[in-house]
């Protein structure tokens, strides 16, 4: 299984090799903002090289919201800039900014609900484990849980647990945060599993001219691997399944492919 990993501005985007990076990463989790105010710098550099190496990815938002009504405003603000192809979506509660500590909660949770009534991916909250009981952030109701705590698992039940913020990953020389699956959702959960699609005469215009294509590429028996693209639709549109061409490749992990990668069909 590759890594699952956060990034920021502080992990600048020239600073990756992206097609070294994206045979090694199962997942990313991309900063949108710090607040409402300040849009993370790198965060749509990051989503374009996700994009285009195929990675999938999701969002998080830093919260610095001092009340009910200013965090349905960053709910509000963080939903507006999320990229639409971001799989969840993530509040980061780290501090008490509200004048109060007992504000935290309902302004945690008035965050989340907004975003839920208005997007249908699943919505999570990161918080630190010191932080986790004390401002109440064990009655947050959300999607799923984010904890970091290094180097210990964390005492409590969640469904990502951070355990490094000075991990490595070939592609990236400095520093990262990484993160492991942590309970019973599965990586296929997190990327996507809950994801509808609408059919459309266009979408099955495109099905058509990818499927002429694909029948093309499989009498050469070699498939170039394109962004967006997954092992299993590869099989779909070539007539075969996820199993024969795992075994043809000699691929362990079907989520580890990369743009540009040759396929072989047969």
């Amino acid at each position: 299984m590759g890594y699952i990993v956060d990034i920021s501005h502080h992990q600048p985007n020239n600073k990756f090799n992206w097609a070294t990076f994206a045979k090694n990463v199962d997942l990313l989790i991309i900063r949108v903002q710090y607040g409402s105010t300040t849009i993370d710098r790198e965060y749509k550099k990051h989503v374009a090289s996700a994009k285009a190496y195929g990675i999938p990815f999701g969002h998080y938002a830093y919260a610095r919201f001092i009340s009910v009504a200013d965090a349905k405003q960053e709910a509000k603000d963080f939903l507006a800039r999320a990229d639409k192809s971001a799989k969840f979506l993530v509040v980061d509660v780290e501090e008490q900014t509200t004048k109060t500590k007992a504000e935290m909660l309902p302004a945690t949770q008035a965050f989340i609900d907004y975003l839920q009534a208005h997007d249908k991916r699943p919505i999570g909250l990161y918080t630190g484990h010191h932080f986790y009981e004390p401002y109440n952030m064990n009655k947050v109701k959300a999607d799923f849980l984010w904890i970091p705590r290094y180097p210990l698992k964390p005492k409590y039940p969640c469904d990502l647990w951070q355990y490094s913020e000075t991990g490595t990953v070939p592609g990236y020389s400095g520093k990262l945060d990484l993160n492991r699956l942590n309970g019973n959702k599965s990586l296929k959960w997190f990327i996507g599993n809950k994801a509808t699609t609408q059919v459309s005469k266009t979408v099955e215009k495109t099905k058509a001219k990818e499927n002429k294509t694909s029948t093309t590429k499989a009498a050469n028996k070699v498939y170039t691997v394109k962004s967006g693209d997954t092992l299993s639709k590869i099989a779909s549109k070539n007539n075969t399944t996820v199993a024969k061409l795992k075994s043809l490749n000699k691929i362990k992990n079907e989520n580890l492919i990369y743009v540009g990668q040759k396929i072989k069909l047969k």
